[in-house]
């Protein structure tokens, strides 16, 4: 892969951010999510990665 070249990650929204703590909610807002359904296409890096990880009960990582 050169260097230049960015591997992009596609994360879906799969629950609502109603009734979750402030944390997960700030969170999900930095993933650029709020609505269920919604489909945010962003650079993988390990900071993405760690919001992921936090929010597996609200997010799933779609493949394409």
């Amino acid at each position: 892969m050169a260097k230049n070249e960015k591997t992009m990650i596609k994360i879906q929204q799969t629950s609502s951010p109603i009734r979750r703590p402030k944390d997960q909610r700030k969170t999900l807002a930095g993933l650029g999510l709020g609505k269920i359904g919604r489909v945010v296409e962003l650079q993988d890096t390990p900071e993405i990665r760690g919001m992921i990880a936090k929010l597996p009960h609200m997010v799933k990582v779609v493949e394409g």
